[in-house]
């Protein structure tokens, strides 16, 4: 698949209540997983659903998901169906009624079996993904996972085959009766940003920061 095939709708990716805001142009779910740093991971252990927060990272249409090799939920994941939910906030919505207040957000859910993955080659193009998806350029700037540091992590790979895609922008959208109200309405604006680095304590004092960490304050 490339960004040119469209989403197909399934009866788990329709979007049913404000349906206006489903996409299904591929290219906006690689926009949303790519801008993303953290997502949830949904699998249900012994008939009782998880959620687990993690770090993930895409390459092409599937998306890796790591962790540690001990950890339940990637375990139980393997072979699983499971749901990833990825989400942006990008502003509060300030209506002149309770009911139409909302936020401005990117959310994609994808849903699929999940797989371990084993080939030490994938493996590491998986663990290159996740690093880049968090820090782009950390990769090729530290050292390797060492053998036993591979054997303590699990990587799971997920296909991007069933996704759907929902996006809000824009002002409240108030009833007509409300719009004389005599209360401020618009749009607060959201977003994460990036601090300065702080150097680790015990960092050499002739080792700046790099031009892949300066680059995380304008991104």
């Amino acid at each position: 698949m490339n960004a040119a095939h469209p989403l197909s709708v399934t009866n788990r990716t329709r979007i049913r209540r404000h349906a206006d805001r489903a996409r299904t142009d591929r290219a906006e779910l690689y926009a949303v997983l790519d801008a993303g740093m953290i997502c949830h991971l949904g699998v249900v252990i012994d008939g009782s659903p998880v959620v687990l927060p993690t770090a993930y990272g895409r390459h092409g249409d599937t998306l890796y998901l790591h962790g540690s090799s001990a950890n339940r939920s990637l375990l139980a994941a393997d072979g699983q169906p499971v749901c990833v939910a990825v989400t942006h906030l990008d502003g509060l919505v300030c209506a002149r009624a309770v009911f139409t207040h909302s936020v401005n957000y990117r959310s994609a859910v994808v849903y699929g079996t999940a797989a371990t993955v084993t080939g030490h080659a994938e493996r590491l193009a998986a663990l290159e993904a996740v690093t880049e998806q968090l820090i782009p350029g950390r990769w090729a700037a530290v050292r390797a996972p060492s053998r036993k540091e591979l054997a303590a992590t699990a990587v799971l790979a997920l296909p991007l085959a069933e996704a759907s895609v929902k996006i809000r922008t824009g002002p409240p959208a108030d009833e007509p009766a409300d719009l004389a109200s005599p209360v401020w309405a618009g749009v607060v604006p959201a977003a994460l940003t990036f601090g300065p680095p702080q150097a680790d304590p015990a960092l050499r004092p002739d080792i700046p920061a790099p031009d892949h960490i300066s680059a995380l304050l304008g991104r």
